[in-house]
């Protein structure tokens, strides 16, 4: 008897790098603008890891970037820390940005600690005070040279806090942008992040707002039209073909540039895994069922009806939003 046909191995390792590969856009310029007019520049107006200050106490600024869930902001931050020129050492006692994520419990002594534990500090023990806790942070980055403080889901951290302890983080934050050795506060976090750490006009001073917006057919659709093609070139397949499939994906992905590229990277492995020769709606209508939990008739990718379901409705079997709904009425 003839032994089966044996089947090739399917190779994921291009598909893992593509998930690790950075898609830059405007929205990494918008940053970058905002960035370098906090550090200060040298006679050939080369920027320098030292922070602008402005006031006679050496004050530095800061930015707060808004933006909803799964925009891509995490990305778009670390990747403009991690290759901004000014920004880099080959010193390794040398740090010139430090970045973290609020932990939980969202403190201020547990953001402390994971400043010192980010920065390589020996001995960030629990049992330390808070204020004994933030003096050593500034002490660790006078003494790493850190002129850049990244603190991501910054709205943790003002959410879990009653007014009395938002005034007190905001009075930490403040201290570390005063002094010998100021350091540039980036907070980032979704909407509500403003709102909730500029209730007064000293925080609107010392901050400049970045608030990303929302990606869009007529701005992004080429872009993303472009990432695919360019992906199912590196996975041996062809480009999908159908003509609303970019509209029917930032539906989709609620018009977030992150979740986008999340629900492509999910497409094309379902296609990968099918040995399909081609990325098509039904891979993405696979993924997204798969991701949402939906019922097909709520599936962005498989009904005419797509750009009427509303994703934001609670529950995989919530009616989809029609634009003229009907009022039941007694009999």
């Amino acid at each position: 008897m003839d032994a089966p046909p044996t089947t090739p191995d399917i190779d994921l390792a291009a598909l893992d790098s593509l998930r690790g590969k950075y898609i830059r856009t405007d929205r990494d310029d918008l940053f970058r603008l905002h960035l370098d007019r906090l550090l200060k520049r040298d006679a050939d107006d080369r920027l320098l890891p030292e922070p602008v200050t402005f006031t006679a106490t050496g004050e530095t600024r800061g930015i707060a970037l808004v933006e909803g869930a799964g925009g891509g902001k995490t990305s778009l931050v670390h990747h403009g820390l991690s290759t901004h020129p000014a920004l880099q050492s080959a010193d390794p006692l040398r740090v010139p940005w430090i970045g973290v994520r609020v932990p939980s419990p969202a403190t201020l002594k547990s953001l402390g600690l994971e400043i010192l534990r980010q920065s390589g500090y020996p001995q960030a023990s629990a049992s330390l005070r808070e204020w004994d806790i933030w003096g050593r942070v500034r002490d660790r980055f006078a003494s790493l040279g850190t002129r850049v403080l990244w603190i991501d889901e910054a709205h943790d951290l003002f959410r879990a806090g009653k007014p009395d302890a938002v005034e007190n983080i905001l009075k930490v934050l403040k201290s570390l942008m005063q002094g010998e050795h100021a350091v540039i506060v980036v907070l980032t976090g979704v909407d509500m992040l403003w709102q909730m750490a500029s209730y007064d006009d000293q925080v609107k001073r010392r901050y400049s707002k970045v608030t990303l917006p929302a990606v869009s057919t007529a701005t992004h659709g080429p872009l993303f039209r472009g990432v695919m093609e360019t992906f199912c070139a590196k996975l041996g397949l062809a480009p999908p073909v159908e003509a609303d499939l970019v509209e029917r994906l930032l539906h989709a992905s609620r018009y977030r540039f992150g979740r986008c590229l999340e629900n492509i990277l999910a497409a094309l492995e379902i296609a990968v895994l099918d040995r399909a020769p081609r990325l098509e709606m039904a891979h993405f209508a696979e993924a997204f069922s798969m991701q949402e939990g939906c019922t097909a008739g709520r599936n962005v990718f498989l009904t005419p009806n797509w750009a009427q379901i509303d994703l934001a409705a609670p529950g995989p079997e919530a009616p989809a939003k029609t634009s003229q709904p009907k009022s039941r009425k007694k009999r």
